[in-house]
């Protein structure tokens, strides 16, 4: 049952990228080129609602979804890795295309080809692992 909860909020996360069009090749042109604000719309609201959570949880307003209390350890501040990880991901996400929230969700619209980008992700990830411990953190 409790797996049903997580696909209930996947089949509505998926629904709302598409309603958004936020999983539009189109969409995200535009906003590299910085043609329309639509999407830049969309991450602030993102932003905003992700930062109101993380306040509620950070006061022990929110549980996760067993009951418990949500709680943060102290990370110290590595702006080179965000900013080199970050680099990263804007080019992945330029290239393809594709944001990796909305990936999923562009397979249940038969875009088959994008299984090779998540593919390439779940890689990415892998060797991050590989190379953790060698890497600036």
């Amino acid at each position: 049952m409790k797996l049903f909860k997580f696909l209930l909020v996947g089949i509505l996360f998926g629904i709302v990228m598409t309603k958004s069009e936020a999983v539009s090749w189109y969409r995200i042109q535009e906003m590299f080129r910085f043609q329309s604000f639509h999407m830049y719309g969309i991450i602030g609201v993102a932003v905003v609602l992700g930062a109101m959570m993380h306040y509620l949880m950070k006061n022990g307003k929110m549980k996760n979804i067993v009951g418990d209390s949500i709680e943060f350890k102290a990370k110290p501040n590595t702006y080179i890795a965000s900013l080199f990880g970050g680099t990263i991901f804007g080019l992945g996400w330029a290239m393809t295309g594709a944001c990796p929230g909305p990936l999923y969700t562009l397979v249940g619209h038969g875009y088959w080809v994008i299984l090779v980008v998540i593919a390439s992700a779940l890689l990415g990830t892998f060797v991050y692992g590989a190379l953790k411990s060698k890497l600036p953190h």
